[in-house]
């Protein structure tokens, strides 16, 4: 059943061109890594990416949101200049197999951003909401990118620590209300906003977060969600990463209900089918 909450009127614009997210949208997983958590070195070469792209483009997927920097805990952490080098041409290589899929890029480096920009990305999705590279926002409204703003805490080697939350969701807004006005001095009107499961939160937490996610800025910007397969789930299911898509779709789908637009995922094809039974 649809909230009462997906009745808001939620868009985007990027190139001079709405994307309506009143239906849900999916956004596949593309991670250029040797090291993610649970499909590292699977894609880290071109025709490996291409053909990835090609699955979740033919599974329905609207956004490709491609990464060359895991950032599972204890993780390897990456300059620019290595994200650079690591995406190589992929970005170009599929805006000219795929010209109408929309290419989303998760960095949280001004530099890499402007890379993107010059290869062809159509939105910048960064974990670290501004806080990590002090040019990043300046140089996303400077190139009229629309941008996901996500949770997360203020410094790189702290974004894995719990935070002591009161009130997750009171936590959230005020963090939402301070940032998107940082967003809006900078010239960053088409934003996303993401809670940032998997950051700072515990298992509870963020099970919690998924039932209050239409009290998230009470529904006046479009929500991106990410819980593919990530850690509050199969740890609390004793799986592994891998063992748990029929819990996750059963998660997605409450996402869905409490007012997500956007789901961040690793299995096309299955969210797709969840979205599908959202409007049944």
């Amino acid at each position: 059943m649809i909230s009462e909450m997906q009745n808001t009127f939620h868009s985007i614009n990027y190139n001079g061109k709405l994307i309506n997210l009143d239906e849900p949208k999916l956004m596949g997983i593309l991670n250029l890594t040797p090291d993610s958590f649970s499909d590292g070195g699977q894609f880290f070469n071109e025709k490996s990416a291409l053909l990835q792209v090609e699955k979740m483009i033919s599974e329905g997927a609207n956004f490709i949101d491609i990464g060359a920097q895991s950032t599972r805990p204890n993780a390897e952490f990456l300059t620019a200049e290595i994200e650079i080098e690591r995406l190589g041409n992929i970005i170009s290589l599929i805006k000219k197999e795929f010209p109408n899929t929309l290419i989303s890029l998760d960095t949280f480096y001004a530099e890499v951003v402007e890379f993107g920009f010059n290869e062809g990305i159509d939105l910048v999705n960064d974990i670290s909401a501004g806080q990590f590279d002090a040019q990043l926002l300046e140089t996303v409204g400077k190139l009229k990118l629309p941008y996901v703003l996500m949770h997360n805490h203020a410094e790189y080697s702290k974004m894995h620590q719990k935070i002591e939350h009161q009130d997750l969701v009171l936590t959230l807004n005020y963090f939402f209300s301070e940032k998107i006005l940082e967003l809006q001095s900078h010239g960053i009107f088409d934003y996303i906003l993401d809670p940032g499961f998997g950051f700072g939160k515990t298992i509870e937490q963020q099970f919690q977060l998924i039932e209050e996610l239409n009290y998230l800025n009470f529904g006046k910007n479009p929500l991106l969600i990410g819980i593919s397969r990530k850690s509050f789930i199969y740890k609390s299911l004793n799986k592994s990463p891998l063992e748990i898509n029929e819990e996750t779709q059963k998660l997605h789908l409450k996402c869905l209900q409490n007012g997500a637009k956007i789901l961040r995922v690793h299995d096309v094809g299955e969210a797709r089918k969840t979205i599908q039974d959202f409007f049944n």
